[in-house]
């Protein structure tokens, strides 16, 4: 074998023929893989065996990124009917993350789909987690988007087999904080000098009382307020992520700061029953609150809605399917974590008596 010629050594009529063979192969290698980068395929070994032998040869088929955009569009066409705008936002940003993964792996602006098996899957999970710093709940989040553009090529007939079959993910329980009654009568009990913090403290504490979030307070109307079947004011709306009806008896505190705001222009002329600012803004607020009560808990409007889960209703007996049925949970497992949250406070207030008996 001659190395520096790449063919076999000799004259003879075999030796000849075997050369011109290794050349048309070659060349065969080299139109296989030019095809396959025209055609967007991954260039791997195997698959350019496959295209080489003819045993299972690319044929043309869908691209994955414009039927990734063609259900965005539909999902933002169906915004406020069955999709909320945070559902688009989501999706919008796991299309970017699955560009520039193709980018990053393949160094193509796209991918035919016939392309995507579980080795794309696996390294787009790795990419996520290291190129993109994403933890393992985000990353998980962000290949259950993904996996619904994969399940809608299945059920078109243009791809055969789910590359997720063998991709098992978990995502990890996150321990959410909440107020205790200490902290909400701090919070609640602190005068302002500031109008616009004494704003943001009623209106979280509202949230607090009634655990509607953030985007459900803001877009909470007068005419949501209704008498219930006990003859006392309720909420009667619908959540904005789920769409799903939340039926909420208004408690005491929460009934004296939407009266405290009957005459705001804001809540007057547009129909509003709160001045909410924009979230940002809230949280904004809400870390200076948190600085002057010295509460030590990083304070964001979201709590206002696990406080209400555990401090306000569970820890004080009312039900966990009644519990659900307020937050407008559609399942009531969502419902079961605020549980286990109150477990482990119970483990704490018993170690506290232990010490204390153990003292005296």
């Amino acid at each position: 074998w001659n190395a520096n010629g790449q063919k076999l050594g000799g004259s003879g009529e075999e030796v000849r023929a075997l050369n011109i063979y290794l050349k048309t192969l070659e060349h065969q290698v080299y139109e296989a893989h030019r095809n396959m980068i025209e055609k967007k395929l991954p260039l791997t070994a195997a698959g350019l065996k496959n295209t080489l032998i003819k045993k299972d040869e690319p044929e043309k088929g869908k691209m994955l990124v414009p039927i990734f955009e063609e259900h965005n569009r539909q999902v933002k066409a169906l915004i406020g009917k069955e999709y909320a705008q945070g559902t688009l936002d989501r999706y919008q940003t796991s299309l970017k993350h699955t560009v520039a993964f193709i980018q990053w792996k393949y160094k193509v602006s796209d991918i035919n789909i016939r392309g995507i098996n579980h080795e794309f899957i696996m390294s787009y999970d790795f990419y996520l987690r290291s190129e993109r710093n994403c933890n393992n709940n985000s990353t998980v989040k962000y290949l259950k988007n993904f996996k619904k553009i994969i399940l809608i090529c299945i059920a078109n007939g243009w791809l055969d087999k789910d590359p997720f079959i063998k991709y098992k993910p978990k995502v990890k329980e996150v321990i959410r904080e909440y107020l205790t009654m200490e902290d909400l009568q701090r919070i609640s009990d602190k005068q302002f000098t500031n109008v616009r913090l004494t704003q943001v403290r009623d209106i979280f504490l509202f949230s607090c009382y009634t655990g509607l979030a953030y985007a459900d307070v803001k877009k909470l109307k007068r005419e949501e307020i209704s008498i219930g079947l006990d003859g006392q004011k309720w909420i009667f709306t619908s959540r904005q992520k789920t769409d799903t009806a939340s039926r909420i008896p208004l408690l005491p505190t929460a009934l004296q700061i939407m009266q405290k705001y009957e005459d705001h222009p804001e809540c007057s002329d547009l129909g509003k029953l709160l001045p909410v600012l924009s979230n940002q803004k809230m949280n904004s607020y809400l870390k200076e609150i948190a600085d002057v009560c010295n509460i030590e808990k990083e304070l964001t409007f979201h709590i206002a809605r696990h406080t209400f889960a555990t401090t306000i209703t569970l820890a004080n007996g009312v039900s966990i399917e009644s519990v659900s049925k307020m937050l407008g949970h559609t399942n009531i497992r969502t419902t079961q974590h605020y549980a286990k949250i109150l477990d482990s406070k119970v483990g704490e207030d018993m170690q506290l008596l232990k010490m204390r008996l153990a003292s005296s």
